[in-house]
């Protein structure tokens, strides 16, 4: 998990959480928030970082915004598992935009993939442009109607 740290303690929870709801934070301001100086919250944030525990500071767009208002999550059921299916079908996924995220899964279902495209219509490019790149033995969708919680902060606790 952490590569030069035992666990994380009371001080850098706080300073993730911090974080994980305003990553541009000035450090003196962190620093006041968690109770330490600018250098010393500056010391423990780079270390979070070159232990790979923060892997990278982000912009949060709204989707509607940008014109992407549809979440889709689409229910992949295969018929192959082989090593060279499965590179093929892992470089699909990370190579169009659409996808945010691709899950392996245990059960009847195979994988999971959550995408965000403008509309149905979006939805069905993304499709074909799957299903032209790699072999599925069947595909579903489900189209989000309401987000009732969506986040990208983690819970921590030392």
């Amino acid at each position: 998990m952490i590569a030069d740290m035992e666990k994380l303690d009371t001080l850098d929870c706080k300073i993730l959480a911090a974080l994980q709801r305003e990553a541009d934070l000035p450090l003196e301001e962190l620093g006041a928030r968690v109770g330490l100086s600018r250098n010393a919250v500056w010391r423990r944030v780079k270390m979070l970082e070159a232990a790979g525990v923060i892997r990278a500071r982000v912009a949060l767009l709204d989707p509607e915004a940008i014109g992407l208002g549809l979440t889709v999550f689409m229910l992949i059921r295969t018929d192959r598992h082989a090593p060279d299916w499965l590179d093929k079908f892992a470089r699909a996924t990370r190579d169009m935009p659409q996808i945010l995220g691709a899950y392996r899964m245990t059960g009847d279902l195979d994988y999971l993939i959550r995408a965000r495209v403008a509309d149905v219509k979006g939805y069905d490019r993304l499709y074909q442009a799957l299903v032209a790149r790699v072999e599925l033995a069947d595909v579903s969708a489900s189209f989000v109607m309401e987000e009732i919680k969506e986040t990208t902060e983690l819970p921590l606790a030392p």
